[in-house]
Formats: C-alpha cells, structure tokens, sequence
C-alpha cells in the first residue's frame, strides 16, 4: 500500500457558529467558501500537492493510464442535431483533446469539419458544442466554453459560406433561442454573466448583422433573481415559459404569434409541473397535472375562447421520461424498474406500435428529429457496450446503425442480473448486480456501488468506462434503484423527496448492508461513489455508516445542506430538497447534512473529494469544507484527499488528456483501497 509523504494541510478552525431555529449549528471552514481569497488558494495548492504525494505514487499508475487511454483516446461521436438533410454533431478523432462540430450531407454523406476549437489560440480547454440549426441547415448556433462552467458564449456559424458571424451573444446562460423564418434574425432569452440588470428576464428579436443594443424586445417576464424566462417556437409562433421559485416552482406560459405583437396567456402560476412545445402550430405539453406519472397533452382555444386541455397519451403504470415529435409521429418513452419500454403515436394519440425491448437489456435516448420526416436520431447502450447511434423511422420501427464506438472492450464478458431487497423501512427495493461471469455467480469480491435518488431520474442500463474497467478487475457493480428516482413511478419520487430525503439514504445504506449480509463482498472490499446529487448521497453515506464502506469517490457534490441556496441558482432547488430557511426543512437537513454530520475522532474510509473552481451548479465550496472536515475529524490511517482543478465544473468537457489523468486518479485510488489487480 502506498503512505501519504506527510499529514495533510493544516485547515484553521473558526469560530462561527449560526443560530437557526433556536439550534447552535457551527460552521468552523466557512472562510473556504471565499474561492478566490489568497488564503483559500494556497490551502488549495497544499491540498493539490497533498493529494499528488498519494496519487502520483500508487503501484501500477503506468499500466491504468494506459488501459484508460485505450478507453478514451477513440473516435467519438456525440450531440447530433438534423435539419432537413444535414446533420450536424461532433467528432473527436483518437488522441484529439477536444471534439470538433461536423456536418453530412444525407446519412451517406462526406462529413465536413465546420468548426475546430484549436485554431481559436485559447488552449485545450476551449471546447464547442453545436446547439441548433435553421431548419434549412443553412445557419448553425454553437456554444463555445472554456473549462467545465455551465455558461457559454453563443456563436452563430453559416454554413454555405463557411464562416463565423459576427452576431455573438456573450458569456451567460441561454434559455431559449429560435432562427426566424426567413433566416434574416432570431429570438433569444439570454442572461450575460456580466449585464448591468442581471435579473432583467425578457425575450428579445435580433437582425443579423445589426448591434444586439438595438435588439427590440418582445415579451418581458420580471427583474427578479427567483424568475426564469424559457422560449420555444416552432414555424409560426413563440411560446415563452416562466418558472417562479418559491416555496412551490410556479410555471406560467405565454404564445405570440410571430407575424403580430399580441401575446396571450395560456397558463398562469400553475403548481403542477408542465413543458410545452410548438409542433405544427399547436401546443403539445408533458405535464403531471391529474397524472402523477405524466401525460401528453394538447392546448387549444375552445370556442368560449378558453384554453381546452385535449388527452393524447395518458398516463402509464411507468413514468415518462423522454418523449420527442419527428414528422408527424411522437415517440415516448418509459423508465420501469431501470428498463426502457419506447411507444410510437401519431399526433392525436394513436398508438403506432410498442418497441421490444428487453427488461433491462439497454437503455435508449432520444437525440434528435425534425418536423420534416419521420425520422429520428437516437442512442442506444447497455451496461456492456457503450452508445451507439442510430437513426429510427418511427412508423416502421426500422433502424440503423450509423456509428458505434470502437471501445477496446469484450461486452461478453459482462452479465447483469436484478435483484429485490428490504430497506430500513420493510419497503422492497430494485437492484441490478453486474460483473463478470464468475464475480456475478459465486464467492466474496471487491464492489462499487452507485445510485442517485433525486429529481425523479431513474437509474437505467448505462455504460461507464470508469465502471467497464472495474469490472474487468474483478469488481461487482452494484446499482440499486433507490427512492428519489422515479424507477417506480411517480411515488418513487415523492417517498424520498424534501423532507422525505432519509428514505433515499436508507435505501443505499440498505443495499450496502444486503450486498455484505448475502456474502457478495465485506466492507472492507465495498466502495462508493458519485457525482452531483449523487455526490451528496454518498456524502450522506460517508458520514451516516463509515464503518460500511473501504473507499468513496465524492465528485462535485452538494454537502453543506444548510447553506447551499445561498450560492449561484442552488434556490431553485427549494421544492427538491428545502431549505434551512423553514424550521420544519432546517430539522431535517441538520439531520443528514454531511458537512455537519462529520464526528471527531472517527475512522473515516478513504475519501477522494473532486470538484473544481468552475463549478456554478454545486458550488466548489462544498468540497473545500468537506475536505477541510473530514481530514481534521478522521482518525483512521485513510487518506482524506482532495482532487481539485481551476478548469473543473459540472460539465464534461476537460480535454482528452486532463480526462485521462482524472480517470486514471480514480482508478488508481480504489485499485489501491480494494486491492485490485493492475
């Protein structure tokens, strides 16, 4: 086993201590939260130089980064967008660091590179994502990023002539964006990182080729940091979608018709969640009003001039998770204990036909499709074999393949099977059980276990480098379908939701104590790890059973629970979790928060904390008390360490080679903790 070269960076305790409800909650690392004071820098570059003096001298680090490169340094293919008979995605060439934007002509076309992050001069970390296309393929908008942050620069590209415009909407976050007919101008909702009135949410129309101050504004929402401003449209007309953060999300949705200047309102201040969309100038929406699981359904005047709701898919025993609009036909589909089912309907709610697809054998998304044809664009992977995409004509269910990646891995060797076991509660639990062949059938083995439990996102049959090269050490992988998600419906999502949220943990904690109790592995061969809300339950796990677990990987998460609407957009996710501003959220979130459930003199597992300074989803403080916390409160010889970069946010887009050192950490690190073989 490799020693750490020294104790880890002294981390000062202060004295800060909240009243909250009448309790006395202390927050000793609060100073960590100011990023960019010169104290908090050099405790990062202690902690930088702590976590490489352990990383860098792990046995057997060569020979990970190198089966790590095989995984990634591949031809890769992802965000496709179609118009007309273009298709516009990106491609990223082996060994390339970042992904380029292409365009084919017809499926069997040349592709044709349109936009190459490198000769931008701004480094390895300037990456391009395309966004949408006019619906002739004649004009591209992309996003341009520099690191992981969530906003962008948003750059519009003409194709025919192969050059830049120079219409740029600046760094901010776009809520919506739609060429005009005639391809003269667009609309926009766009938030610039650096506006005089930030909270100023309105809509507005641009010419092409004229300075955006003379933009005309043509639908105005509120000057308020708890409204959001969303737009879509189809050829006719605009449809703008405001959500009021509050104690309860409000959504309310208003149209405008593109030749005209009235607008109506279709909905206002609903407390049932609904997402619209324009398709051939009607309005078709997803909502769970009177339909806990969802449904689709249709907006129309009535001749009494109200707005009439018309049924087109009703709700299903399963949860709807995708759906898109291709020609004249809508593909849906449903998510049921991590197992994909897909059904075609015509746009009044026929059925076409039902996809056969095996409980649990892959799961498929939903890419792309056009109003013009039947045709849609989708991805289809399992636990085994990683994305493929294919195109689909959604009447005939006939598919093919257009590019399956080239991983260096024998899906043969992969088996999965789902199990059932009984939570803290007595509630009975779905779980698949992955690994090889001989790791899945007999005897006592490594395991890594995830979930995510939150938001009503079920876990599905996905693959994972980082899990494939695991389970070819040995390890089983466990993933169990924990409350939170939406793996049963609707109910699945309420039974661990707010002040529920302990269901959820329970539910993990649970799986953990079923994979020891039926002899699948020990706590000292079990580690964890997640990222996001995923980061935050096994953060939870971390501090609420640490005598369970040998390792976890804790990737940009959420931890300090009392303070995490205070930063960034966090408020907005008030209705998933509470906050510590109601005595009734406070008592509950004091309870699991795992920044302040952290005990002194504890044996703590190793823990390996990753998160970056350009996270503005779950903000890098997190991690940065966390880590502080944990090393001055662990009393085991396990390190507590810290993986941080200034590059690194929510998004995935760090170039070929920083992902290569990143998985290789991660690698290394359990490969070490489990005792893999390398």
């Amino acid at each position: 086993m490799s020693q750490l070269t020294a104790i880890p960076p002294t981390s000062p305790a202060e004295s800060i201590v909240d009243v909250l409800h009448g309790i006395s909650v202390a927050d000793p690392y609060r100073w960590l939260e100011q990023q960019d004071s010169a104290r908090t820098r050099k405790w990062i570059e202690e902690q930088y130089q702590y976590a490489r003096s352990y990383l860098d001298h792990i046995s057997g680090r060569d020979r990970i980064r190198e089966r790590v490169r095989q995984f990634l340094a591949i031809e890769t293919h992802d965000c496709f967008l179609k118009a007309g008979s273009r298709y516009f995605f990106r491609k990223r060439l082996p060994n390339q660091e970042q992904p380029c934007i292409y365009m084919r002509e017809g499926i069997n076309g040349t592709d044709h590179l349109l936009i190459d992050p490198s000769t931008r001069g701004t480094g390895d970390h300037t990456a391009v994502k395309p966004i949408l296309a006019s619906s002739d393929g004649k004009l591209l908008l992309f996003e341009i990023k520099e690191g992981g942050e969530r906003s962008g620069t948003f750059t519009l590209f003409d194709v025919d002539e192969n050059k830049i415009l120079p219409d740029v909407l600046p760094r901010g976050y776009l809520r919506g964006f739609a060429f005009s007919p005639d391809r003269k101008g667009f609309y926009y909702v766009h938030e610039p990182l650096d506006a005089a009135r930030p909270f100023y949410r309105a809509a507005y129309h641009h010419e092409l080729g004229s300075g955006f101050n003379s933009d005309r504004e043509i639908f105005f929402a509120a000057d308020d940091p708890k409204v959001r401003l969303c737009l879509t449209a189809d050829q006719s007309a605009l449809c703008f979608v405001t959500y009021r953060f509050g104690q309860k999300v409000l959504t309310s949705i208003y149209t405008k018709p593109l030749e005209g200047q009235r607008v109506e309102c279709v909905l206002a201040d609903a407390e049932f969640s609904i997402s619209p969309a324009l398709v051939r100038g009607q309005i078709l929406a997803v909502t769970d009003r009177d339909a806990p699981n969802l449904r689709v359904v249709r907006l129309t005047r009535s001749e009494t001039q109200e707005w009439k709701w018309t049924e087109v898919v009703p709700e299903n025993n399963s949860r709807i998770h995708e759906w898109i609009v291709a020609g004249d036909c809508m593909l849906v589909s449903y998510i049921h204990e991590g197992s994909t089912q897909v059904s075609a309907f015509d746009l009044d709610g026929r059925k076409i036909s039902d996809w056969p697809v095996r409980p649990g054998e892959r799961t498929i998304h939903f890419v792309a499709a056009s109003s013009d044809d039947n045709q849609v664009v989708l991805e289809s992977e399992s636990f085994a074999r990683p994305a493929a995409t294919l195109l689909c004509h959604a009447r005939t269910n006939k598919f093919e393949l257009w590019v399956k990646p080239k991983v260096p891995f024998d899906p043969d060797i992969v088996c999965h099977k789902q199990v059932r076991y009984t939570s803290k509660d007595g509630t009975r639990v779905p779980m698949f059980l992955v690994g090889r062949r001989d790791v899945l059938t007999r005897g006592c083995h490594p395991a890594i276990m995830t979930s995510y439990g939150g938001y009503g996102l079920p876990v599905t049959a996905q693959f994972s480098v980082f899990v494939a090269l695991l389970i070819e050490r040995g390890c089983l992988f466990a993933l169990p379908g924990i409350r939170g998600g939406a793996d049963l419906g609707a109910r699945w999502h309420e039974a661990a939701k707010s002040r529920n949220r302990q269901n959820a943990y329970d539910d993990f904690l649970s799986a953990a104590e079923w994979l020891i109790a039926r002899g699948h592995t020990t706590p000292e061969k079990l580690a964890i790890f997640g990222g996001s809300n995923s980061g935050l339950l096994v953060g939870v796990a971390l501090t609420q059973r640490p005598d369970l677990f040998r390792a976890v990987v804790c990737i940009a998460p959420m931890l300090d629970m009392l303070r995490y609407h205070l930063f960034d957009n966090a408020h907005v996710w008030r209705d998933e979790f509470g906050t510590s501003e109601s005595a009734e959220d406070f008592n509950v979130l004091n309870r699991y928060s795992p920044y302040h459930q952290v005990q002194d003199d504890t044996a703590y597992p190793a823990t390996l904390i990753i998160s970056g300074d350009a996270d503005k989803n779950c903000n890098p403080l997190h991690a940065r008390k966390m880590t502080a916390r944990l090393q001055t409160a662990n009393s085991s010889n396990h390190p507590i360490i810290l993986d941080y970069s200034p590059f690194r946010g929510h998004s995935p887009v760090l170039p070929l080679s920083e992902r290569i050192e990143a998985l290789t950490d991660r690698l290394a690190f359990l490969s070490e903790q489990l005792q893999l073989p390398v």
